[in-house]
């Protein structure tokens, strides 16, 4: 029998209006000061300073680093890392999304282990616990503030690090959707995507147990019956807190059973070409998935089931082309691009992008090992 560990943060609040209840924990853990990691637009919008006169109030100081980049870098971790250092910071708080969740952890981490952010790329690198991190999340999608994963790009190489690490694992998330109503419809398509992306990678993952099985199907269940709401209307409150639950369910999944060539190859788009890494996933998808069949087909078939997609009298190879056909057609029903040609990605990249790809720690638990001929095959076929 192999061991199977399983991270979560140790507490996490959901639901709509439980920021009040985030702020009460914050002042219980005794925190004096916090660096409030966001970005620009959350800022100048005013829900950073609502976040922070909420801890004001109740006897919490903070300062802002409001830097973060949509696809956070080195740099940006250093900046924030120089203000929290500065101003005597005993906690970090994530407010957003994916972005500047992964920024926070990048500081939070080299607050207490030294060095860049560069050196703990790959695996449980680090040596000791970051700086505690309270993750409130804006989003339906990454799930980057339940989980240990922490993606940096690396601008020098212009490739996004993949920063898998116990230790970056927030203590406390929280997802209110009353944060999320605000959204846009196109943000919310790329992260409930990235999520459905988070729970079908999971469950056909070489490392997935009864666990996170359950959470991935549940996931995509959620996504399916509620993405297309969300992405219709913003201030849909059903919609946004059961993605909001969705996301989170798929957190569950891919911390523990990790992803796949979907995650790996979709960040050598986003660090070559800065694109939003939802979108790059949502294109990626069934194509990596069409490759991954052969081994998965039975798995693909649970994942047309969660989706509604009838599968009644389809063998295993059929129920999988049902999978790829419902998650062809969600992308296609919320404005999601047909490929990533209509991003910008070029064929001539392709074997950069391919041999990058093969280097990325998502890759590991793919259900098949591929060949630098197949990656950039999958690459080619998504144009």
């Amino acid at each position: 029998m192999t061991t199977r560990a399983f991270f979560i943060p140790s507490v996490n609040l959901m639901g709509a209006g439980c920021l009040a209840d985030a702020v009460a924990s914050i002042q219980g853990l005794g925190f004096r000061k916090g660096l409030i990691v966001t970005d620009k637009v959350l800022n100048q919008i005013g829900l950073v300073g609502k976040v922070a006169a909420l801890l004001a109030a109740s006897g919490v100081a903070t300062v802002v680093y409001d830097g973060t980049q949509p696809n956070p870098t080195i740099g940006n971790v250093d900046a924030g890392l120089a203000i929290l250092k500065s101003s005597g910071c005993d906690f970090v708080i994530s407010l957003g999304g994916g972005s500047p969740h992964d920024c926070a952890k990048g500081i939070a981490l080299c607050a207490v282990n030294g060095g860049s952010i560069k050196d703990y790329e790959g695996v449980d690198k680090s040596a000791k616990p970051q700086l505690p991190l309270v993750a409130i999340n804006t989003t339906a999608g990454t799930a980057s503030e339940m989980t240990r994963f922490c993606i940096i790009t690396d601008e020098s190489r212009h490739i996004k690090m993949a920063i898998v690490d116990k230790h970056t694992t927030p203590i406390l998330s929280v997802n209110d959707p009353e944060l999320m109503v605000d959204k846009p419809a196109g943000l919310t398509a790329a992260t409930g995507m990235d999520a459905l992306t988070h729970a079908v990678e999971a469950y056909v993952s070489t490392i997935a147990t009864p666990v996170t099985d359950a959470c991935a199907l549940k996931a995509v269940e959620l996504i399916a019956k509620h993405l297309r709401a969300a992405v219709k209307d913003g201030r849909n409150m059903e919609a946004r807190e059961q993605m909001a639950y969705a996301q989170f369910l798929a957190g569950m999944a891919f911390n523990n059973a990790s992803l796949g060539y979907v995650h790996a190859m979709a960040h050598q788009l986003g660090g070559y070409y800065d694109l939003p890494h939802g979108v790059c996933n949502a294109i990626l998808l069934p194509h990596v998935q069409a490759f991954n069949a052969k081994a998965v087909a039975a798995r693909l078939g649970d994942v047309a089931r969660a989706m509604g997609a009838d599968t009644t009298g389809m063998n295993e190879l059929r129920s999988a082309e049902a999978c790829l056909a419902a998650i062809r057609q969600l992308s296609a029903e919320i404005g999601i691009p047909s490929g990533i040609g209509q991003l910008g990605a070029k064929a001539s990249d392709i074997p950069t992008l391919a041999t990058n790809a093969l280097k990325d720690a998502c890759g590991l638990t793919n259900p098949i090992q591929a060949t630098l001929e197949e990656i950039s095959g999958i690459y080619a076929a998504a144009l």
